[in-house]
């Protein structure tokens, strides 16, 4: 009777263990306490236990990982440390799922997808608050993600219902070929900290679409927003076994080799650093699976002579420093015509010394702290660099002590050679670069192994088509900082990635054609 009366949006936590009515009852307390810490309005979309099979659970060894707030450092509260066995038994429970999930129609999935993206408008502020609290950045932006994360919730439910195949002309008589597309299969999906939400459901929408099943590896530092999307999942209707999510941080190369080399596994799908997505791609090739990887950016940022500087610095401000700067796409190098070089700079440097950074919950706050104390490292050790070579500072340039806080800050003078020009910085730095010649500019911009994003402002139409193609990026902005919505095909070449996400082909990248000929006919 004890039990029946306990709110059933913690039952689950009963579930695993055999443990007394008082050792029950005292689990579910610590866990209410610790999701009412949150400030949600609906408590019950904390999860401090991975998802496995459609049941809540915690690691094998009870092992846990403490999540921190990194505006104050403070504690959030705790996931499971899960490991390979755990990874195993999620891998499995995906594939057990399959074979229904996979049978449902399109517009079954259609429409389970538009009750979560319902649910997502439903909890708008929870969600984006859920997103603060973990990632740092500021409660517009958290909102703003969540915005952006939902959309490709919907996208991808208008897709399902739009896989279309084909009939091919035969060269036979009494011949016909017809073209189909199905779902891959069980599908890793493995994603990073600085969109804790959208970098989830860009793969997830595709993937459940498609008709595949899952298995998640968020970021240890904010796998909350990954739990709380699946617990939506659930309540819009996704079956168990469909969507898995597996913590950890200790046994990550585990984790990940299994999730990459099992042989059940037929797709993965990664975002993150370059490095790493060279290992899972190797990882991948053990069985041959399909792979999308969006790797590493450095993006270059380039204003004509000609351009119109009020809106070349507004582009910069929103491309260079959402999010702190800690976004793939951001521009990293920013290239200035000599001509418009001390406008642009003091423009600039003007309405960053605006910037108020703080808590992303104080209202005042016009940008928050960066995730940990090695993005506060390897932030000050590009402006050090930049520095001992010439560049002057404009403004910022130091961390705040004891924080994960570094000042927003811009760079003049930066030299070709400086460690900033090489390297993503993933922080609140803007580099001024000065040029002289559109060949001389292109140069640069495509000095580098990567080519994620590119951006540049000119008014000359010519111009514009000639370094929109020579630059050598996935997706070039022209006259403005923002590229990414879930209608585009997002994506980068060279040490970039492989594949798209989004646009009107990202589902495919979860489907297998299948041709089928008819003879005798």
């Amino acid at each position: 009777m004890i039990t029946r009366r306990l709110s059933s949006s913690f039952s689950s936590l009963l579930k695993p263990r055999n443990l007394s009515i008082s050792s029950q009852i005292t689990r579910y307390r610590m866990a209410s306490s610790q999701a009412s810490a949150f400030g949600l309005k609906d408590p019950s979309l904390i999860k401090f236990q991975g998802l496995i099979d459609g049941k809540w659970v915690d690691a094998n060894d009870g092992a846990k990982i403490v999540v921190k707030n990194p505006a104050s450092n403070q504690e959030l509260g705790t996931v499971p440390e899960m490991g390979l066995a755990e990874t195993k038994n999620a891998i499995d429970a995906a594939a057990k799922a399959f074979p229904s999930w996979s049978a449902t129609t399109a517009k079954e999935r259609h429409d389970i997808l538009m009750k979560m993206y319902g649910l997502m408008q439903q909890h708008h502020d929870d969600l984006g608050r859920l997103i603060t609290l973990e990632n740092g950045k500021t409660f517009a932006e958290g909102k703003g993600e969540n915005t952006y994360s939902s959309s490709f919730i919907e996208w991808y439910a208008e897709e399902a219902v739009r896989t279309y195949g084909e009939q091919i002309p035969s060269a036979f008589k009494n011949v016909r070929n017809v073209v189909i597309k199905q779902p891959v299969g069980v599908v890793s999906v493995m994603t990073p900290w600085n969109f804790p939400s959208a970098m989830i459901t860009r793969k997830l929408g595709a993937a459940l679409a498609a008709g595949c099943t899952t298995v998640i590896k968020p970021p240890p530092e904010t796998p909350f927003s990954a739990l709380a999307l699946a617990e939506l999942a659930s309540r819009a209707g996704v079956p168990d076994g469909v969507i898995n999510v597996v913590t950890t941080e200790k046994n990550v190369s585990a984790v990940g080799k299994e999730m990459c080399e099992s042989p059940i596994v037929k797709k993965v799908t990664f975002t993150g650093s370059t490095p790493v997505a060279k290992l899972l791609a190797g990882m991948a090739a053990s069985t041959l699976k399909k792979v999308s990887l969006e790797a590493g950016g450095n993006a270059p940022f380039i204003i004509f002579d000609d351009a119109n500087i009020d809106e070349a610095v507004a582009a910069a401000i929103v491309c260079k420093f959402r999010n702190s700067g800690q976004t793939c796409v951001c521009a990293n190098r920013i290239y200035v015509h000599s001509a418009v070089y001390a406008e642009f700079a003091s423009r600039l440097a003007e309405k960053v010394a605006a910037f108020k950074i703080g808590d992303g919950l104080d209202d005042t706050s016009t940008h928050g702290p960066l995730i940990h104390a090695r993005a506060t490292e390897k932030v000050t050790r590009h402006v050090e660099d930049a520095i001992s070579k010439g560049a002057q500072i404009l403004v910022g340039g130091k961390v705040v002590e004891d924080t994960n806080f570094f000042q927003p800050t811009v760079l003049s003078d930066v030299p070709a050679d400086a460690l900033v020009n090489d390297e993503e910085t993933f922080g609140p730095v803007a580099a001024l670069v000065k040029f002289d010649t559109e060949d001389e500019v292109i140069k640069l911009a495509n000095a580098t192994q990567v080519g994620l994003a590119g951006y540049f402002f000119s008014r000359d139409i010519g111009r514009a088509w000639r370094v929109a193609e020579k630059l050598e990026v996935g997706m070039v902005a022209v006259n403005t900082g923002m590229i990414s919505q879930a209608t585009i095909p997002f994506g980068g070449v060279k040490e970039s990635g492989l594949g798209r996400e989004g646009g009107p082909h990202g589902i495919d990248e979860y489907m297998n054609e299948k041709l089928i000929v008819f003879g005798g006919l």
